[in-house]
């Protein structure tokens, strides 16, 4: 059994686009492969099925799901036995082999993820003995010396299942020749000898202006290049986290419906917007100011690791009364999980979920519902219908939903110009996605003229860009070799010191 560990210069250097590129290179392949990341920082996350009859749901990081789509395998936890989903900038809330296991503090890096650690390395052995190549994804950069010690993502996870590691670069930062050889001139000699190769990410331009780079970095460590993926500014995946918040801008933006999604301090599954995206009637962007929401035709609350302390950010900013007036004037709102919960009358916080027991605050007022959070977490993978239209989503929350006098809508409810869900990614199921925008369109006063365009189908279509490029600019060859044989002997060590 075999495997891969992509490591990267530093974070959104690509390592997550490589992976998926890798797993759908090496599936067309007719090989077994399979994605893993011992450890995700993400509040966007996905559902997975139940491993067997009796057995929960689980949780993972949204991009091991894609890469298990991009596999063509099933998601499972194992595939991110470690999610991180940060509350503060100290404190994170841990999700282990897919369910709660409370919350970790920064002071707590060592010690206490000692367990988190034979978590990680259990699921990562249990993947390796079920199938053929384990393609991992590592985080941040291998060369994050002050956190080697209790490493367990990056060469932890190297050393653990002696596997070789490839480094990718974003040239497009700059300065990324320098950051290749001081990841490797940084590692101990024993980490090292596990580098095999890089793999530069974002190129723009003619690639043999780099020759005379290359040439120089192979001499100075040893390792050569794998390949050189281009910027592409069409290929876009499901997002991990918030370092891309750009929206989904449509080409006739005059004449499109114009949605702006409240960028939430703390917002998650923000994905639930990327299926309005691929309409190209709409035009999606995403706000913190209240004058960001004027002339907006759709207004979307979006999910959040915290309701209660994002509902205080959105008062603090005279957002509230931005949607109040928004609505005022017969425009929708849509709200999505911890949106929706703020589109009621009254969150409670029965355990203290997110602050002392039997809090409450009241929300924004739009539609007859209470929210109570209770301790025990909802993981589901619900199906429902609307307006004739079948719809599917997932649930993550711990609040739970009382409606009062609105019409139901599936997860949640409306009152036919306010909609409210708990179910994440239900705007994916396309009738249900297109029937709404119909209804905004009606709401405002224009058309909208319904697509035929498949978010399934336009996903898939990615992924198979994806690996296209790896065919075209990666050595898929000789990095599924790598994953087979290991990192080859001999590799010279790469002194830390000045180079000469």
């Amino acid at each position: 059994m075999s495997g891969l560990l992509v490591a990267g210069t530093t974070s959104d250097a690509g390592k997550s686009i490589v992976t998926t590129a890798l797993c759908r290179a090496i599936a067309r392949r007719g090989v077994d492969v399979v994605p893993f990341k011992s450890q995700n920082m993400s509040n966007n996350s996905m559902v997975t099925a139940p491993s067997g009859p009796g057995e929960p749901h689980g949780e993972i990081g949204r991009a091991q799901w894609v890469q298990a789509r991009a596999a063509r395998v099933e998601p499972e936890v194992a595939m991110n036995p470690v999610l991180l989903k940060p509350g503060s900038d100290h404190r994170s809330h841990v999700v282990a082999l897919g369910r709660p296991a409370g919350v970790l503090e920064a002071s707590d890096f060592g010690a206490g993820r000692r367990h988190l650690a034979d978590a990680a390395f259990g699921a990562f052995d249990d993947l390796r003995s079920r199938h053929e190549v384990v393609v991992a994804e590592g985080a941040g950069s291998p060369a994050e010396i002050n956190l080697r010690a209790h490493d367990y993502v990056n060469m932890g996870l190297a050393r653990h299942g002696d596997l070789p590691v490839v480094v990718v670069g974003d040239i497009d930062r700059g300065g990324v020749f320098a950051a290749l050889h001081g990841t490797v001139a940084l590692l101990e000699p024993e980490d090292q000898a596990l580098v095999a190769g890089f793999v530069l990410n974002k190129f723009r331009g003619d690639v043999s202006l780099l020759a005379p780079a290359l040439e120089r970095i192979t001499a100075l460590t040893g390792r050569t290049f794998h390949g050189i993926l281009p910027w592409d500014p069409h290929l876009w995946l499901d997002s991990e986290d918030a370092l891309d918040l750009d929206g989904r801008r449509a080409a006739d933006r005059d004449g499109a419906l114009r949605v702006a999604v409240v960028r939430l301090p703390r917002i998650s599954n923000f994905t639930d917007v990327d299926a309005l995206g691929v309409e190209p009637g709409v035009d999606v962007v995403f706000a913190s100011r209240p004058d960001e929401l004027a002339g907006a035709d759709l207004v979307v609350l979006p999910g959040t690791r915290s309701t209660i302390a994002d509902l205080a950010w959105l008062r603090e900013r005279g957002l509230d009364e931005a949607v109040l007036r928004h609505r005022a004037a017969g425009r929708p709102v849509l709200g999505v999980c911890g949106g929706a919960q703020m589109l009621g009358r009254l969150v409670v916080d029965v355990d203290g979920v997110e602050g002392p027991a039997d809090s409450s605050v009241e929300g924004l007022g739009l539609l007859d519902l209470t929210t109570r959070f209770g301790s025990e977490k909802v993981l589901r993978l619900p199906v429902g219908s609307m307006w004739g239209h079948e719809v599917r989503g997932y649930e993550i929350h711990h609040g739970r939903l009382e409606v009062g006098g609105a019409d139901e809508l599936p997860g949640g409810a409306t009152d036919g110009t306010v909609f409210a869900t708990m179910w994440h990614g239900s705007l994916e199921s396309d009738d249900f996605r297109r029937a709404l925008l119909t209804r905004v369109g009606e709401l405002v006063g224009r058309g909208f003229e319904s697509s035929q365009e498949s978010f399934a189908a336009r996903r898939e279509e990615r992924l198979d860009r994806l690996g296209d490029l790896a065919e075209q600019h990666l050595d898929v060859d000789a990095l599924l070799d790598l994953a087979r044989r290991g990192a080859p002997a001999g590799l010279p060590v790469v002194p830390s010191g000045a180079v000469s």
